[in-house]
């Protein structure tokens, strides 16, 4: 199963998607390399999650919508509050991600 795409939509990934596809366009890389470039930053941001993310986080809201597919769920909830460690945050609109992370490893 290929890697999902999840972090290709953050500033960084796009940063990065940019700065790739201009070397591609001026003969400095190929492709190839291009896309393999693109799948280890979704193993690397993956990994990077899952062993250097520490903070818990609790949230709540309206359930707005729900999707599962290709062993991924949407989750979109409306009027969230997400409390961290000592603080809160309201959010009018969240749209949540989420999928098993051993296939983000594969």
């Amino acid at each position: 199963m290929e890697t999902f795409e999840f972090y290709r939509r953050s500033t960084i990934g796009i940063c990065l998607t940019d700065a790739l596809d201009e070397m591609v366009s001026n003969f400095t890389l190929k492709p190839e390399l291009a896309i393999q470039v693109i799948v280890q930053f979704d193993k690397s941001m993956a990994e990077a999650l899952e062993s250097q993310v520490k903070s818990k986080v609790t949230f709540k809201g309206h359930l707005h919508t729900y999707r599962y597919c290709d062993c991924v769920w949407t989750f979109v909830l409306q009027d969230a509050l997400f409390k961290m460690e000592g603080s809160q945050e309201n959010v009018d609109r969240v749209k949540i991600v989420s999928c098993d992370s051993k296939l983000l490893l594969k």
